[in-house]
């Protein structure tokens, strides 16, 4: 699998999971209905599959790079979508989150 692929699946499992949090928290704290939190449902469940497609048999090390993926991806949905605005704390926290993503991902390991 090519980096470039797996950034891609990266980015897709933070859409769905992000997506599907903010759609399950609209549906529920901001009263808009059973409709957005089973859509939040659904979008959460394609998460866990889409995580399925990365390469890598590691499940802890999917799961933990993700974790890098997840904590920017959030932080870029609040402001795309919720008007939210990061200090330079929230930033430099998101970009070392970033750089152990590639880390625990990219990095070169012997056979």
């Amino acid at each position: 699998m090519t980096v470039l692929r797996s950034v891609a699946l990266f980015l897709l499992a933070a859409l769905a999971e992000i997506g599907g949090a903010w759609l399950v928290w609209q549906g529920v704290r901001e009263h808009r209905g059973l409709v957005f939190a089973g859509a939040g449902v659904v979008a959460l469940g394609a998460y866990g599959f889409v995580a399925t497609l990365q390469s890598d048999a590691n499940f802890g090390r999917i799961l933990a790079a993700y974790g890098g993926v997840f904590v920017a991806g959030s932080l870029a949905w609040g402001m795309l979508v919720d008007g939210f605005r990061p200090d330079r704390w929230d930033l430099i926290g998101a970009a070392l989150c970033l750089a152990g993503v590639g880390v625990i991902m990219y990095a070169p390991r012997g056979a």
